[in-house]
């Protein structure tokens, strides 16, 4: 639940230097670990994105972007602000890549250029496509730091399942998306995939993180807020949902694990007509 009282909002004029980079990799590791070295730098772009796995291929038959058929991983870095200080970052940045092993690092040289790497990012979900009927995205957070460790965790947990899992994710702020490929019309893969997601998100928790960065915990992890949060913290959430929603008719089901973490349910098993919070 989100309770907003004040939304102050700041107009600041246009930077007066854009520059973006795609980086490219062998390594979705390599890829994971420049987002950490380019912070030991004390840079924060406006923007660093990830596409790994069969992402960066599916996304050039799409859109013809530019980007490599052949990478393991490509990351899309952008900067922006005073001219000067925007061109030592670049070289900074270009330094981190190196570092951890990017192959490639390419500037755009016009905003032509630039505009249609993001096209490439912006139309990623739709050429899933290409390789597959039905995918499942997750949402979760890690630290910066491990991303790397979180990327070969995903690795594994696609190898363990047989399925095929990518990476689009907003890589500066740790905010990993999976999108794990699998076939609907198939028994049991939709089951796998579920499995697996949770695995995944599990991990997030484990590695310091979170389970949502932005999609938002609906039905689909409320069973894993009880991992995330004590009982006491839970049971703080039921309090407040139940000062504006005693009725709980608003999204009722949602977000509270239903079976444990919360002293009502576990007081009073719901009967017939019962409140489900």
């Amino acid at each position: 639940m989100v309770l907003v009282t004040k939304v102050i909002v700041r107009l600041m004029r246009k930077p007066e230097t854009v520059k973006t980079i795609l980086a490219i990799y062998e390594s979705s590791e390599d890829a994971g670990r420049t987002v950490a070295e380019i912070t030991a730098h004390a840079i924060t772009p406006v923007a660093v994105e990830m596409l790994d796995g069969v992402m960066p291929r599916m996304v050039e038959e799409a859109t013809h972007a530019g980007y490599p058929m052949d990478a393991a991983a490509v990351l899309l870095i952008e900067l922006e602000g005073i001219r000067e200080a925007v061109e030592e970052q670049v070289e900074q940045v270009r330094q981190a890549c190196t570092v951890c092993g990017a192959r490639e690092f390419r500037v755009a040289r016009t905003a032509e250029e630039r505009d249609l790497l993001w096209k490439g990012r912006k139309n990623a979900f739709g050429a899933v496509g290409r390789v597959s009927p039905t995918y499942y995205v997750q949402d979760g957070v890690v630290p910066r730091t491990k991303i790397a460790p979180t990327l070969h965790f995903i690795g594994e947990v696609a190898l363990r399942y047989g399925l095929t899992i990518s990476n689009i994710f907003h890589a500066g702020d740790g905010n990993m998306h999976p999108i794990i490929l699998f076939d609907a019309r198939k028994p049991g893969e939709m089951e796998k995939a579920r499995a697996a997601g949770m695995e995944i998100l599990a991990w997030c928790i484990d590695a310091g993180g979170s389970i949502t960065g932005e999609h938002g915990v609906g039905m689909e992890k409320n069973e894993l807020m009880a991992k995330l949060f004590p009982p006491e913290t839970l049971e703080a959430i039921l309090r407040l949902k139940m000062l504006f929603d005693p009725n709980a008719r608003l999204n009722p089901g949602k977000v509270l694990p239903t079976g444990r973490g919360c002293l009502e349910i576990r007081q009073a098993p719901l009967s017939a007509g019962s409140a489900v919070y």
